[in-house]
């Protein structure tokens, strides 16, 4: 062994250890907190004094622990967290590899509690979409943080769903929001081929290429449009630059904002883009042209010069080829199959929607994703 391999050495086993170490510290986090979640409930519907605390409990609660990070704030979390996930007592109980036999230790302790508040954590798991084995391997490759976001979803089946979503592609807590406030659920639940479509979703968290940064629909609810059928163009795109922040949002990963009505001049006649954005993931322009009717032929042919335009004469050495996505409130997937048929160029049609879509039929999708 060199010195060079003695650096290599402890270096790696520095890092290896080090994320071991993070995980457990992690998971132990992650118990604690249902463990303290579990008490509150217990005693708020069976403490002996109960009465004498009533709403300033956990205010009382925080003062009388004097424990760093357990505020107010965070010991209301850890009662949300139990009540979203009261299944998680059979999962550490019964675990074997649950760490520092916290199984036992729950197990101990409840021998004070009373039989009818033990009830409380042996509630519903049969009725419940989550399954014990998806639940033992979702809580313990997660985060806290993560769950902190997870128990601000009220309904059951779209919390799963997100659940299923972390399992799957392991985000960031910032992207985990992202595709929260970005519908990802409700988008889903609009497609007819459900798994195609969830993992559509996991590559445009962190797209490789152009196609995986362009969604089939775009939902732009937030704009609370009245009258949305009556919409003009001008009007629509007026909106979503009002809207900049939410549009930015549910356009996805990577967007940052150039213009509006972007003027290029074309032989000795001027035309105007409606969005330009440019892509720093992928390193290229995106093109969006707004339409308040069905896909036309001529969009298609009108959105092809921009794009060979900016290709011409905007693109940038390190820059890939622009990319054209065509927003239409429905689509002629045969009309669009022919007109880019014989384009080099990459062009998407989707179709967006000013209104949030049923999302009942989601329930079979999660049920078979969550007993694979």
């Amino acid at each position: 062994m060199d010195f060079s391999k003695l650096v290599n050495s402890i270096k790696q086993s520095n890092d290896f250890l080090q994320q071991r170490v993070v995980k457990a510290i992690n998971t132990h986090l992650i118990l604690r907190n249902w463990l303290i979640g579990f008490y509150i409930v217990a005693f708020e519907q069976d403490g002996n004094d109960r009465a004498q605390y009533g709403k300033k409990l956990i205010s009382e609660l925080s003062k009388a622990i004097q424990i760093k990070g357990l505020s107010e704030t965070n010991l209301k979390l850890c009662r949300q967290f139990y009540n979203a996930y009261p299944q998680l007592f059979h999962t550490i109980i019964t675990d074997e590899k649950s760490p520092m036999a916290i199984g036992q230790l729950l197990t101990d302790q409840l021998q004070v509690i009373d039989n009818r508040v033990f009830g409380i954590s042996q509630s519903t798991t049969d009725e419940s979409i989550i399954d014990e084995n998806h639940l033992q391997k979702f809580i313990f490759s997660t985060s806290f943080t993560h769950l902190v976001e997870l128990i601000k979803i009220e309904d059951e089946t779209k919390r799963h769903f997100y659940e299923l979503l972390i399992l799957k592609t392991q985000p960031s807590v910032k992207e985990l929001k992202r595709q929260i406030e970005a519908l990802t659920y409700e988008r889903v639940g609009l497609s007819e081929n459900k798994t195609k479509s969830f993992q559509e979703v996991a590559k445009k968290i962190q797209p490789q290429e152009s196609i995986d940064l362009v969604k089939s629909h775009y939902f732009f609810e937030f704009l609370n449009l009245s009258q949305s059928h009556l919409v003009e163009e001008t009007e629509l795109e007026q909106a979503l630059i009002a809207h900049l922040q939410q549009f930015l949002t549910e356009l996805g990963n990577g967007f940052c904002f150039e213009a509006r009505q972007k003027r290029i001049l074309i032989g000795d006649e001027y035309y105007f883009i409606d969005l330009v954005f440019y892509h720093r993931i992928l390193k290229c322009h995106v093109l969006i042209e707004l339409k308040t009717k069905a896909a036309k032929h001529e969009n298609i042919g009108q959105l092809k010069a921009y794009l060979q335009h900016f290709k011409r004469n905007i693109q940038e050495e390190n820059d890939n080829p622009p990319v054209g996505i065509l927003l239409v409130t429905h689509q002629n997937k045969t009309l669009v199959e022919y007109a880019i048929a014989d384009s080099d160029l990459d062009i998407f049609v989707s179709k967006y929607q000013l209104q949030l879509p049923d999302k009942s039929s989601l329930e079979a999708f999660i049920n078979n994703e969550l007993s694979t």
